[in-house]
């Protein structure tokens, strides 16, 4: 009986044992048991805990937090312009998942202020996905879904690794918008996204995450391609190389369009995103004469 009592009490006591995980700004978040009412500040990170198994915990995320289309229906607490920390407040959130780059310091520092533990979220290498989902199952109470879920999409950017990281690699110029000229660095994930499919940032040494270039440092690097990283598919952002027939990306008709949303957002959907931009980048090699 003695035996008995002393396993129920050590059950009764791991069942209630504090949480506790890294965030990606290096802090260490503690949780006196699984999260229940959590908030997103980002589209990314609510897709994250969707993914997670935690969708049914979040009970207020940032605007265009448009997937899964669950998240749609969840109420909006701001913007990355403006947070409305009455609207937050009401709705009484045990946990806030926020952007570190993505959130303004004002906004951040505000966040901070409330005494609600703060997890931030910064995934740049597509590993960080995977290992982002697990730290959120942890906190969310959700482990199993989300270690089957950073299972499947380890399994999928592995896959397309094997297959085309070793290719001959493509320069690419990644644009991301053409007025003013904006690209991405090698910090960024899509520069991970890159590696994979054996292509390279030809801004990848840039110190600024989304630094503004000039047209005359794009045709100086001269890219093999240029990928447009274009909402609903639109081709008029890359239109614009069309008239600078020197430039090799031209010559060769490697001007690619991909959904920005499935490449840029660090969620599990970028693997699907990555198996398109491997396909463009295959695509190129083939235009070689």
């Amino acid at each position: 009986m003695r035996r008995a009592a002393i396993t129920l009490l050590a059950l009764a006591g791991s069942a209630h044992a504090a949480i506790t995980v890294r965030d990606d700004a290096g802090n260490t978040v503690t949780l006196a048991k699984p999260a229940q009412r959590v908030i997103s500040t980002a589209p990314h990170i609510t897709e994250l805990l969707f993914a997670a198994g935690g969708g049914e915990r979040v009970v207020g995320v940032m605007n265009y937090s448009d997937y899964p289309e669950a998240a749609k229906r969840l109420p909006v607490i701001g913007s990355d312009a403006q947070i409305d920390l009455e609207r937050l407040l009401a709705l009484r959130p045990d946990l806030l998942v926020v952007w570190q780059s993505g959130n303004t310091e004002r906004q951040l520092a505000q966040l901070k202020s409330l005494g609600i533990p703060l997890f931030y979220s910064e995934p740049k290498k597509l590993d960080d996905v995977a290992t982002s989902l697990t730290r959120l199952g942890q906190l969310l109470g959700t482990e199993p879904a989300a270690q089957a879920a950073a299972r499947d999409y380890r399994q999928k950017i592995a896959q397309l690794t094997a297959t085309y990281a070793q290719r001959p690699p493509v320069r690419v110029f990644y644009q991301i918008w053409e007025k003013p000229l904006y690209t991405l660095n090698g910090e960024h994930i899509v520069s991970d996204a890159l590696r994979v499919c054996g292509g390279r940032n030809i801004f990848a040494g840039l110190k600024v995450a989304a630094p503004q270039v000039s047209t005359e440092a794009v045709l100086q690097e001269n890219p093999e391609a240029v990928i447009g990283g274009e909402r609903h598919d639109s081709q008029a952002g890359i239109q614009i190389w069309q008239p600078y027939r020197g430039l090799l990306a031209v010559q060769r008709g490697n001007l690619f369009v991909l959904d920005s949303e499935t490449l840029v957002r660090a969620t599990p959907r970028i693997a699907a995103g990555v198996a398109v931009l491997c396909d463009k980048l295959e695509a190129a090699r083939r235009h070689r004469p």
